[in-house]
């Protein structure tokens, strides 16, 4: 199980947002470089950075902290990456400056010729963010409740081939109330791609609770607040994690 810390930029700085609300912000770090140099030291085998500021502009605002981060930990970590990605050459722009993954959430849903274009141009490094609420896919920074079916819409994503599925439900995300197991494994049992968990990771009860689904093809998950307000110590959950992979060997 692949723990995957979250590092949100607005502003040049880290920060975590409630439930998505760009008013409910904590800045956690003014150097998001030096941040992300400590995850990698606590064992982080892969990281998540999206630009909020570029979600809401529907086009990149955290470009230079972006390239910071990939010179001080890139070559030896995979980065995946969201936030305002709305074309072909700005998914090539990063990807040229060392990004492994390209992460398309509003963009895939309101433009689905726009991921299909992406994945063919770029094989095995596109990855869909699906934003959930009740089963139902939001979009826009979570404004808008779509009537699109999450287990529909992943599965026709698939087809066009995204290499995984980043699952966030909404209702949970930034309000440490633990993941939505139930349906993040019902997602991961309909498609033949990793799935991703996101929102809600608290505790180690939930580190444990992911690794028992993980042969249902929950790769992995990502953790915010928790682990930057010292209610889950990182490099402890993944050693836990790593120590349960181990014994289902």
């Amino acid at each position: 199980m692949l723990l995957i810390p979250a590092i949100d930029l607005k502003d040049g700085q880290c920060v975590r947002l409630k439930q998505g609300d760009m008013d409910q912000v904590t800045i956690f770090s003014e150097d998001p470089a030096a941040q992300a140099v400590k995850w990698a030291e606590m064992g982080a085998r892969r990281l998540h950075l999206v630009d909020l500021n570029g979600a809401i502009a529907g086009k990149p605002k955290n470009e230079s902290a972006i390239k910071s981060i990939v010179r001080a930990v890139g070559k030896d970590i995979p980065i995946q990456l969201g936030g305002g990605i709305r074309d072909l050459d700005t998914i090539e722009r990063y990807l040229d400056d060392g990004v492994s993954y390209i992460i398309i959430g509003t963009a895939a849903v309101k433009n689905p010729g726009f991921l299909h274009d992406a994945c063919t141009a770029f094989p095995g490094q596109i990855i869909v963010g699906l934003d959930a609420k009740d089963g139902k896919v939001a979009t826009d920074g979570w404004s808008k409740l779509t009537g699109h079916d999450v287990v529909d819409l992943a599965r026709k994503f698939q087809d066009y081939g995204v290499e995984g599925v980043i699952y966030t439900d909404i209702g949970r995300d930034g309000m440490l109330s633990g993941v939505n197991i139930e349906a993040t494994v019902r997602l991961a049992q309909a498609l033949t791609i990793p799935v991703i968990a996101s929102g809600g990771l608290a505790s180690m009860r939930d580190v444990e609770a992911l690794c028992e689904v993980e042969f249902e093809g929950v790769e992995g998950a990502i953790c915010g607040r928790a682990i930057y307000e010292g209610q889950l110590d990182f490099a402890a959950a993944q050693a836990r994690a790593d120590a349960l992979g181990e014994e289902d060997l």
